[in-house]
């Protein structure tokens, strides 16, 4: 298997780096959006028959990486790949004909609100609440940490039809508009300087129209699926970010540690600092290894094949990227902890990142149920 990236890819990755480089002398993030539009970026997972490039995760992977190299904080992947796979893998036919579009062009925005109250980080937990109210539906529940929901021109919103709160079986995904009746949506500041929203339902009324792919009689198994293999999606994505960032990370401490000098000496001439540096490279490049590989089981057939490949790639890159991070604020010293350096924001992108997805804990416990799954079925 030939791992190394295409002429295309290579080109659009520096194309994506050259973009950025001249990006960081603006001073306006909104201006990010449409000029993302502008370039493609945001069609470049959408299927081609609505208007995108129909590229794979390794593609989008190339794009979240220069996004962490050069710490742009942006809704892209709750949007464009959580949100984007969702809507073509349950939406029907005049749903996607409806939402893809604007959502390549970037005439549409669209968020995820999914996460609740107790979750922990368990995808099959929802408690919010969908009942059959006439021909439509009636919602009822809290959401929390709905990335981009603020800005956003319709929300997608996971709801239990029937079960338990974590059963698998018995959710579906809904339609909202910001501006519904009943709907309360809370803005808050994110620790990375991002935001995000806790949405509070209250007898929501929404046509039957308004969920995604199947109608109001419909059990509502294949939800729970498209969750899943959108939210490996996401992650393999933010795997890529990470590295980007660790990368960036590392070679602003090498640069500092030259200039920098104690004792009439740079700090770089310490053995011992030089050894550190070196950990930092190789937490690199092995987190390079695991976000390819995840990037590769995004689509993979066999489900606990893909959730071992990326949950295992997480654990590895949330440490690693810990690891990187920590040691770069060490080093730097006193100014590690300023703003006017960006080591500091490097770990605040890892930390919030890690408080969407979870620790390396959580994936590895998630590893492990699909490995025991696959040997009970050997």
């Amino acid at each position: 298997m030939d791992l190394a990236y295409s002429d295309e890819q290579r080109m659009f990755a520096d194309s994506a780096n050259e973009v950025l480089t001249k990006r960081a002398l603006k001073s306006d993030p909104q201006s990010l959006w449409p000029e993302m539009a502008e370039l493609g970026w945001l069609a470049l997972p959408i299927p081609e028959s609505y208007g995108g490039f129909g590229q794979g995760a390794a593609d989008v992977g190339i794009l979240t990486e220069r996004f962490g190299r050069h710490l742009v904080v942006t809704p892209y992947v709750p949007a464009i790949v959580l949100c984007g796979r969702l809507i073509a893998s349950l939406g029907s036919d005049a749903q996607k004909a409806a939402l893809l579009p604007g959502l390549a062009n970037g005439s549409l925005r669209l968020a995820l609100a999914h996460t609740e109250r107790g979750a922990r980080h368990t995808l099959q937990h929802v408690t919010l609440a969908a009942s059959v109210d006439g021909s439509g539906w009636r919602l009822s529940g809290e959401k929390l940490a709905a990335i981009g929901a603020d800005e956003a021109d319709l929300i997608l919103v996971s709801a239990r039809l029937s079960g338990d709160s974590r059963d698998a079986k018995g959710i579906a995904v809904f339609l909202l508009d910001p501006g519904q009746a009943g709907l309360r949506i809370d803005r808050y500041a994110t620790v990375d300087g991002a935001s995000a929203a806790q949405l509070t339902l209250t007898d929501v009324h929404l046509p039957a129209s308004a969920r995604l792919g199947a109608t109001v009689g419909a059990a509502g198994d294949e939800a729970f699926a498209a969750l899943e293999q959108a939210f490996d999606a996401a992650i393999a994505a933010w795997c890529a970010e990470l590295l980007g960032l660790m990368e960036a990370a590392t070679a602003a401490t090498i640069d500092y540690t030259k200039v920098r000098v104690q004792f009439g000496k740079p700090l770089a001439a310490n053995q011992v600092l030089r050894h550190r540096m070196a950990d930092m490279s190789v937490h690199c490049e092995v987190a390079r290894s695991m976000a390819l590989r995840a990037a590769l089981y995004v689509d993979h057939a066999d489900v606990s094949q893909r959730a071992r490949a990326v949950s295992g790639a997480w654990a590895k890159v949330i440490r690693a990227a810990r690891s990187v991070t920590e040691e770069a604020i060490q080093m730097h010293g006193g100014m590690g902890v300023t703003d006017e350096l960006n080591v500091g924001l490097f770990l605040k992108r890892v930390l919030a990142l890690e408080a969407v997805v979870g620790g390396a804990e959580h994936h590895l416990r998630r590893h492990a149920a699909h490995s025991a799954r696959r040997m009970a079925n050997a």
